[in-house]
């Protein structure tokens, strides 16, 4: 997949905000052609981050996600600067679970260089990042691999689940709404992510406030759950509100001074 321009990002940072975009608002913004913006929409639609509509596009939600490779572009340094941040609560000498998610990807790539660490994850890039890392335990989950993004799924994969209890979770949600509801896509992925919920003594929910304009139709549960919730912008009120009344710690990778490791 061909990584994005720096104009087609700028465009999809438009869509996040609007929710949609013209093809001549976009030539005059960036002042090439109506042809050239026509080009880079349908290139970012070819890649499923939009939906081509008359005189322009709209961003995609719904019932289709944004295909793996697709979503790793969306955000990139928002997600990584999540990742070191949401592992900085986690200490050394614990266990965790971690789950599907290019965001929960990056948290495991900023634990390694933690200690006496046991991962136990439903996700094959997560076991790809930190197999072999000194000072880890990985553990995978059995269950259907998921061939679009590494995750594995199933009711095999949720009673695996339900042998542990761990420390700390690590888990991602494609939106959430404005009334606290965590949601995603795929029914089978939200029952193994409930089981992690269920499963762990502490949990840290991590989405980039991109999930925040998204919708899904599958309902993982609710903000009130977390213990931690790690993004990159200011919650809005109702959800600020949420975290104070169910003491939901919230923190803004914006706010903190975080040491970004070597890639």
């Amino acid at each position: 997949m061909e990584v994005i321009s720096p104009r087609q990002t700028d465009i999809m940072n438009m869509l996040r905000q609007d929710g949609r975009v013209g093809v001549e608002e976009l030539a005059a913004k960036f002042d090439v052609s109506p042809q050239t913006i026509r080009k880079d929409l349908n290139e970012l639609g070819e890649q499923d981050l939009l939906q081509r509509v008359h005189g322009g596009a709209v961003l995609s939600s719904g019932v289709k996600n944004f295909e793996y490779e697709a979503r790793r572009l969306l955000a990139v340094e928002e997600k990584r600067h999540i990742g070191v941040l949401a592992a900085s609560l986690i200490p050394d000498n614990c266990t965790l679970l971690i789950n599907i998610g290019t965001t929960t990807e990056q948290v495991a790539m900023a634990l390694r260089g933690k200690e006496g660490m046991m991962a136990i994850t439903n996700n094959i890039n997560v076991v790809n990042i930190l197999s072999g890392t000194p000072g880890f335990e990985v553990i995978v989950a059995g269950g259907v691999v998921r061939p679009t993004d590494g995750g594995v799924i199933g009711e095999a994969t949720v009673d695996f689940i339900k042998q542990f209890k761990v420390d700390y979770a690590v888990i991602g949600a494609s939106a959430l709404d404005e009334d606290g509801s965590l949601l995603d896509y795929d029914y089978r992925e939200v029952k193994v992510a409930q089981a992690i919920i269920e499963n762990a003594r502490k949990t840290i929910l991590v989405v980039d406030s991109m999930k925040l304009e998204r919708s899904a139709p599958v309902r993982i549960g609710h903000l009130s759950q977390m213990d931690f919730i790690v993004t990159d912008k200011p919650l809005p009120k109702k959800l600020k509100e949420v975290c104070a009344e169910n003491d939901v710690t919230i923190k803004i990778t914006a706010n903190e001074s975080i040491s970004l490791p070597e890639s």
